[in-house]
């Protein structure tokens, strides 16, 4: 017998109890159990999943001229037994107890189905769940209703902490793969994690790459599609008073091979109505220095002009809003711009985007 499985195997069986002793086991050592029970049938698929840590004396290779059948008894075992193994010759499996998919599923509140990070909680017969769902099951378990209490389980904290997983946007583009408990943070900051959509008119919650965003903006939001790096945007409203309840207008250029998002809108800068123009690139924000852009408005004589740099999409448009980041024009200056008349609002917004040598 293999030397690493033969200690294995016996590791294992020191944490599996036999059904007279079942009861009597204290809740974390049934979880170990379940743990190592859940692992040893874990399929190989050695690729995505890096073990690393105290579990590596589990992870061992089998000859591929043989395959292994372990037997355990029902009965109660002492400590100088150790599992029977019958081999065989066969086709050859390679038994690795890596395997994203399962040993993942273990890692799953099975509540909110969302990743389980430290403290993990587990009932006195071993499910588990995270924190955040401890409070919303009431503190029963929602598996088998007992009372949960305040137990850790520590086992499976301590199994999460010796894998190393591919980043959930791999299908997206990501090939990086990070240990579990940074993880996380990792895909909240990944730049192949979806971009929300850009509308500001609606609390829209679609969210994929950018040619879907671009198509998702025609096609759903019927938003005004233009080519070429110049642009000349009117605004005419003929309740100039009515700020909050004024539409939020939104046109999308393509420039460059990239995409841009010119805004205009009204608001309240504290009591006083402002119109707002920006300009939002559809990428990453360190791609947004490459672009600089400029908008002018004007009447009368007299001009407002504003240069800058285009804000990501990963930006939140409030975010942008609320830092004034664009050309402001103050409801006064606007009536002004369109003739001095207080019945009606008609603005001509021109500017043009480049790129930085």
């Amino acid at each position: 017998m293999n030397p690493l499985l033969g200690e294995a195997a016996a590791a294992s069986v020191l944490f599996l109890p036999s059904p007279s002793s079942a009861a009597a086991s204290p809740p974390q050592l049934s979880t170990i159990s379940f743990v190592i029970r859940r692992i040893l049938l874990i399929p190989a698929s050695r690729n995505l999943l890096r073990p690393r840590g105290f579990v590596n004396d589990l992870f061992m290779d089998i000859p591929e001229s043989h395959s292994m059948e372990c037997e355990f008894s029902t009965g109660d075992f002492d400590n100088d037994r150790v599992p029977s193994y019958k081999s065989s010759a066969g086709s050859g499996v390679k038994a690795s107890l890596s395997s994203t998919g399962n040993v993942h599923e273990l890692l799953e509140c099975p509540v909110c189905t969302n990743s389980m990070y430290p403290p993990i909680h587990q009932c006195p017969n071993g499910h588990t769940l995270c924190l955040n769902c401890k409070a919303r099951v009431q503190n029963h378990c929602p598996t088998c209703r007992q009372e949960l209490g305040n137990i850790r389980c520590l086992a499976l904290e301590k199994v999460a902490e010796s894998l190393e997983l591919p980043c959930r946007h791999q299908n997206l583009g990501c090939s990086e793969i990070h240990p579990y408990y940074s993880k996380l943070k990792h895909e909240q900051l990944c730049r192949f994690r979806p971009y929300n959509c850009p509308y500001a008119g609606s609390e829209c919650l679609v969210s994929g790459d950018i040619p879907m965003l671009v198509a998702h903006l025609k096609n759903d939001h019927k938003v005004d599609m233009h080519d070429g790096c110049t642009f000349n945007h009117r605004y005419v409203k003929s309740n100039p008073n009515e700020v909050e309840n004024a539409t939020w207008m939104l046109t999308v250029f393509s420039c460059y091979g990239h995409y841009f998002c010119l805004h205009f809108e009204p608001f309240l800068l504290g009591m006083t109505p402002v119109y707002m123009a920006f300009l939002r690139f559809l990428g990453e924000d360190s791609e947004t220095r490459q672009f600089g852009y400029s908008l002018e408005v004007g009447g009368n004589d007299r001009k407002l002009t504003w240069q800058g740099v285009p804000r990501s999409i990963r930006d939140n448009h409030r975010k942008v809003r609320d830092s004034y980041d664009g050309l402001i024009i103050h409801r006064n200056m606007a009536l002004f711009f369109s003739g001095g008349s207080q019945q009606e609002l008609k603005l001509r917004v021109t500017g043009r985007i480049w790129k930085e040598q």
